[in-house]
This record gives C-alpha cells, structure tokens and sequence, in this order.
C-alpha cells in the first residue's frame, strides 16, 4: 500500500489488485481531514496487509472519530476490526442490513455503530456529510457520500475500472489514463460489478445518474479508481451507457483448465 494526498482534505490509501483476464484493479481507502477525523473503508484482508500501520503513517488512529463503511465487501472491510480496536473512540457508520452482513462473519460493537442510511447527513465537526446510494453498486447495503467541506465524492465501487498495468492502478490522477481506455475499462466493471444494471429500467437507473451528477463535485473518489478530478462529464456520459454495453461473461471450466494448463511444468524427456 502506499499513501498520497488530494488537497488538504483528503488522504488516499493505494492498494490494488491484479485480477487474471482483467487486469490490475485499485482498491482504495481514504482519510478525511475533518475536525473528526473519518476513515473511509479499510482496505484488504490478505494476510500481508496490515491497515492500521497504513493508517498509522498518516494519521493517529486513536484520533479517528468515524469509520464509513460504504458497503461490507471483504475489500472494504479488511482492517475494520483492528481500526476499532486501535481507534476506540471511533463509531461505525453503516446500515441496518450492513451490520446483519457483517455479524454473519464476526459480530460488530453495537454500541459503537452508526446506521444512516441514504438521504440523511452526518456532522463531523466542521462539514456536513450527504450520504446517497450511487447508482452502479454491487452490495445493497452500499452508501457513498459528498462531503460539502471539500466538494468530494466518495462513491463506494461506481466508477471503478481495471487497468492495464499496476503503474495505472497505482497513480494519483484518472487523467493519467487514456480516455478510451478508462471508458473501457469503466463499462467493463459496471457489467461486472453490477450486471443487474443490464436489466434495469433505464429511466429510473438515469435518473439516480442525474442525482448524482446535481451534486457538482469537484473531486469523485471511487474505490476502484484512480481519483477523477475534473472529469465528471466524462465519468456521467459513461454511467449513462452502461446499461447498453455488453454484459460481462466470464471464464467457464474448460477456460480454467486451459489457463492452468499453461502453469504446468514440462515434462522432462525420458
């Protein structure tokens, strides 16, 4: 993992993912500067992760007041039980249906939990946060939000796309991508992440675009993005297409055998 920062507000935890027949996909977290301090998501669960000590370089964890957890996919939720261990005072923002997901692996604090759900807001200190549901999603209990302090969208997995290198995974700016390869990539995950979307109907499913477009933010995260600074007319017109790209088929038993296949040693001649 490896840190950077967007602004003044905003801390960017890096990971990513190479994902075989895909490419390379980035799973991020996020700081949010606020007068109390919130984390947004905690990374992986792979044994060689250790988010707390992430965390640890770019804040003290004991000073986190919020733990937002836009959805309870292990990608989201790998560091969360050492984070409230190492930050207790923190609370746990999530919904109803996300702490019955989340307690079928290991029961979550009640009493450090926070249920809002999407419409109401959460004040932390010296900003108000807008929590919505976006409209690409792949967990029903995912709410991303806007933080009007900072003008930022925090949008849960909407937007996110593998990339071709672990270089592009791993920069600071979705402009670094070409553009047609970011849509690509874009429509893509949207038929992966989300393939209901192919069956949706399609002016209710634009009308949760529109909604989030009406918030004008100047900066969207997503997990699986590169941070979007000024691309928001780029991103929408791709969101608006996905119900019409083609759906995502992936590799049957006769593919996996052929790919394991090419992992065999040779046989030596006898």
């Amino acid at each position: 993992m490896h840190t950077y920062r967007i602004g003044e507000h905003v801390t960017v935890l890096n990971d990513h993912l190479e994902v075989p027949g895909l490419g390379f996909l980035p799973v991020n977290a996020f700081v949010l500067h606020a007068r109390e301090p919130v984390v947004v998501d905690t990374g992986l669960g792979l044994p060689d992760r250790d988010f707390v000590a992430t965390l640890s370089s770019v804040i003290d964890p004991a000073t986190v007041r919020w733990i937002w957890l836009t959805h309870p996919d292990r990608d989201h939720t790998g560091g969360l039980f050492a984070l409230l261990e190492a930050a207790p005072h923190a609370r746990l923002v999530t919904t109803f249906l996300g702490v019955g997901l989340m307690s079928t692996e290991r029961p979550l604090p009640l009493d450090r939990v926070y249920l809002l759900n999407p419409g109401q807001k959460l004040e932390v200190g010296d900003r108000t946060l807008h929590a919505f549901r976006p409209p690409l999603f792949d967990n029903p209990a995912t709410v991303g939000f806007y933080d009007d302090g900072s003008r930022t969208c925090f949008s849960s997995d909407c937007f996110g796309a593998p990339l071709a290198t672990s270089e592009l995974a791993s920069c600071m700016d979705a402009r670094e991508v070409p553009a047609d390869e970011l849509r690509s990539g874009q429509l893509l995950w949207a038929a992966v992440d989300s393939p209901w979307v192919h069956n949706a109907k399609t002016d209710r499913y634009l009308q949760t675009v529109h909604s989030m477009q009406a918030i004008d933010s100047d900066v969207i995260l997503s997990t699986h993005l590169p941070p979007a600074i000024g691309l928001g007319t780029q991103l929408f017109d791709m969101l608006a297409d996905a119900p019409d790209a083609d759906p995502f088929v992936g590799p049957d038993q006769q593919a996996l055998q052929e790919m394991l296949a090419r992992f065999e040693p040779a046989t030596a001649p006898g």
